[in-house]
């Protein structure tokens, strides 16, 4: 039996946001066609510990994450992601929160590119914690930016990240803001990536056309989006079960009566689609396991094989 332990350094050396972009497209298309088997994750401690399994039935492999958080401490996500297969005793062990910050932002990039208009370039990022830095990455990759402005409530930190993000978006306009809801009110495509537990901004705060990707909220306690923007927008969610039992924003608006279950689509079925979506489009992702399995995927392919 070999056990291969990947830290930060070797998953970003091994899978480019591209690459984690195009598998996590086709890890949805293949739960569209039933390809996996995949429980809701359990979670223990109101959201302090969560545990997701995954199979996909196709090439009979499995994977298991592991996760705490507590995001008073750095990082605030921690634990392993665990591949493996059935007819081998091989092992792929990577460290988690790289995982789930580069698959969800793949996630994120498959529904931009799907859902933006193809001219957007500027970017609104709300949130400057472990997750954002990837989102830029995602967006970026699928409609290059001419300007970012990174909103946070503390200053230092959207500092910190524009100059992180700085010698990787060369040529692009780098701002910081601190109001959120004036911020919002030019940008093509905005990206929440926060724990809040209040709506963010407005319908009245965005523009016409607009695609709005939230990540942040994980739990029906949490919440980044008005139930006015659901309910004037195309939503698209990564999966329905996960989606009314953890998604803050669809339990309140499903609860408002400001929307139905009818009007929210996953994401694989809207890839298949591929487009008819209205100026305002909205990606809600609680995150599944099947993204993780993606990327994982790509890990054992390259040291295992």
């Amino acid at each position: 039996m070999t056990a291969i332990m990947l830290d930060e350094h070797d998953i970003r050396g091994a899978v480019t946001m591209p690459e984690a972009i195009a598998a996590v497209r086709r890890g949805f298309a293949d739960l569209a066609d039933g390809a996996f088997e995949m429980p809701v994750r359990t979670v223990l401690d109101d959201g302090g510990f969560l545990v997701m399994p995954v199979h996909h039935r196709p090439t009979s492999s499995a994977v298991t994450k592991f996760l705490s958080l507590n995001f008073d401490r750095a990082p605030a996500i921690d634990g392993t992601v665990v591949w493996s297969e059935a007819h081998s005793t091989d092992r792929v062990v990577a460290h988690a929160g790289t995982v789930t910050a580069l698959r969800t932002g793949a996630a994120v990039g498959a529904a931009t590119d799907l859902l933006a208009d193809p001219g957007a370039d500027e970017l609104v990022l709300i949130g400057a914690g472990g997750q954002a830095p990837d989102q830029v990455r995602a967006v970026h990759a699928v409609r290059p930016l001419r300007r970012l402005t990174v909103v946070a409530t503390a200053p230092e930190r959207a500092r910190a990240l524009v100059e992180r993000l700085r010698p990787e978006l060369d040529g692009v306009r780098l701002e910081t803001a601190a109001d959120a809801r004036a911020a919002v009110g030019g940008a093509p495509i905005v990206c929440c990536a926060t724990t809040s537990t209040v709506p963010l901004f407005t319908a009245d705060d965005l523009p016409e056309r607009v695609h709005v990707n939230a990540i942040g909220a994980f739990r029906p306690t949490m919440r980044e989006l008005p139930d006015d923007l659901l309910a004037g927008a195309d939503v698209v969610i990564d999966e329905r079960e996960a989606a009314l039992e953890e998604s803050g924003e669809v339990v309140h608006a499903l609860e408002a009566g400001a929307i139905t279950g009818a009007d929210l689509t996953e994401l694989g079925p809207a890839l298949a689609k591929g487009g008819g979506f209205g100026p305002r489009t909205v990606f809600k992702s609680v995150g599944v396991a099947i993204q993780d399995w993606a990327v994982a995927h790509l890990l054992a392919e390259r040291v295992l094989r």
